[in-house]
């Protein structure tokens, strides 16, 4: 079933600035954005391509205002731009038992759900790196920070688990997947911060 994206992507980046002024927030919704389309190919959804960009861009419109919130007033915010109700549940979904009791239904929130938090954990493993970019990455490099607890603590280990449980995948496949995706786009992030 193709989603209909009630928002476009400008709107939606222009959006994402006006709630967000940190450029590390930025960064993150712009590598979420690139992963969530990477995926959407990946497993066979590209027709809904933009939807799981958007979603991915959107995803913490309301954390950087709001960080005790997250999530709770992400609805009213995006109802407020125009947004649609898939839109707002898929966003809101990727707070299920933190911060809300919205469960990921849709293969797209389980895979929002389960990468957030592991590309910030990639993003920190990437700065360790000589190269500073994920091109070089491997599974092990990460798979050992993932099990430093101090590394990258504000990266819940728990979220990651629980997303590729939810998923129904091995950690490792997440893990090596999403390194993939971050590869993706990692050039074309590059450039946009530069603009900002």
């Amino acid at each position: 079933m193709t989603m209909e994206n009630s928002i476009t992507r400008d709107n939606a980046f222009e959006l994402l600035k006006k709630y967000n002024k940190e450029s590390f927030h930025i960064q993150h919704a712009l590598t979420v954005e690139g992963v969530m389309k990477w995926f959407a190919n990946e497993l066979g959804y590209g027709e809904d391509e933009e939807f799981w960009g958007i979603v991915g861009l959107l995803h913490d419109i309301d954390f950087e205002q709001y960080p005790d919130k997250h999530c709770i007033m992400a609805p009213e915010i995006l109802r407020e731009a125009g947004a649609g109700e898939d839109i707002i549940h898929a966003v809101c979904s990727h707070g299920y038992k933190l911060t809300v009791d919205i469960e990921p239904v849709r293969q797209m929130e389980k895979v929002l759900y389960a990468v957030d938090e592991l590309t910030g954990l990639i993003g920190a493993c990437t700065l360790m790196r000589p190269s500073k970019s994920v091109q070089d990455m491997e599974l092990k490099s990460v798979k050992k920070k993932y099990k430093t607890a101090n590394f990258a603590a504000g990266c819940s280990r728990e979220v990651i688990k629980n997303g590729a449980e939810m998923l129904g995948w091995e950690l490792d496949a997440l893990i090596q997947k999403t390194i993939l995706a971050m590869r993706s786009c990692e050039a074309y992030i590059q450039d946009e911060m530069k603009k900002i």
